[in-house]
């Protein structure tokens, strides 16, 4: 056994959410250190507002992705593995690929994870891992909104295939939203007119359920999709709860993380 300093980077957005946090990116964090018990599991979010916010508020320091590569580097870990949280390969993730790749030089083995959607099967297992999980609590006679972020990244188109995945796999009560892309929710509701549904499951087609999914999707306000929704008649109710909180989410990154370390 190699006696090289090993650590697994676990490289999120961030949440402000205290509990949520504990539920999501700690559960995934922690899931990472009991599968990969040789290396050191380290965070660091990609948020600098979320990052100053839990600073101010709460004492606790930490680091941003930049920051979490230097303190690997100036501590002398020789293997590293970055793995986002992120679904997509969007800018959020470019921005990561940027921040990690200044450091190849200093670092003697490092490797990249990839996003939840990054090849066409891991569509495939994340549409078996809601089959083992998520979909079991939507009776059949309620249909089931995925609300995604969004994003003008090209990468935008991750949440489309989503959609035909699903529903080539059966799924035709299941639709996928965002707040801040394609499909807009009106976009969807469109789509949901010929499901024969009048019940509706929302949920955060997200790693934490923070800020969007306890306001952009479950809130009062007239512009949530909850909101939108109860609007065109329907009967909704929501799940807030991140993906993070499920084991069968939570071991697809498991997933990306093997492929990375076995890549060295």
């Amino acid at each position: 056994m190699t006696d090289d300093k090993r650590a697994i980077l676990v490289t999120s957005f961030g949440t402000s959410y205290n509990e949520n946090r504990a539920k999501t990116i700690e559960a995934i964090e922690c899931q990472t250190a009991e599968k990969f018990p040789n290396w050191d599991v380290r965070r660091a979010f990609t948020s600098r507002m979320i990052i100053k916010k839990i600073l101010e508020r709460d004492g606790e320091r930490i680091d941003y992705i930049s920051d979490a590569m230097e303190r690997l580097v100036s501590e002398g870990y020789e293997q590293v593995v970055v793995q986002p949280t992120h679904i997509m390969n969007g800018t959020e993730y470019d921005d990561v690929v940027r921040i990690v790749s200044e450091h190849c030089g200093n670092i003697p083995i490092l490797r990249m994870g990839k996003p939840l959607l990054t090849t066409v099967e891991d569509y495939d297992e994340l549409v078996d891992a809601m089959e083992r999980s998520l979909l079991k609590e939507v009776a059949d006679d309620e249909a089931l909104v995925l609300m995604g972020h969004g994003s003008e990244h090209y990468a935008n188109a991750t949440y489309s295939q989503l959609q035909i995945k699903l529903w080539l796999a059966g799924h035709d009560n299941v639709f996928v939203t965002t707040v801040e892309g394609y499909p807009e929710f009106i976009d969807t509701i469109s789509l949901m007119k010929g499901c024969g549904k009048n019940k509706v499951v929302l949920f955060p087609l997200m790693v934490v359920a923070g800020d969007h999914a306890n306001n952009d999707m479950a809130g009062d306000e007239e512009d949530s999709l909850k909101s939108v929704l109860e609007s065109q008649g329907y009967e909704v109710r929501c799940i807030v709860r991140g993906m993070g909180e499920y084991p069968e989410f939570r071991e697809l990154f498991m997933d990306h993380i093997e492929a990375a370390v076995n890549s060295i």
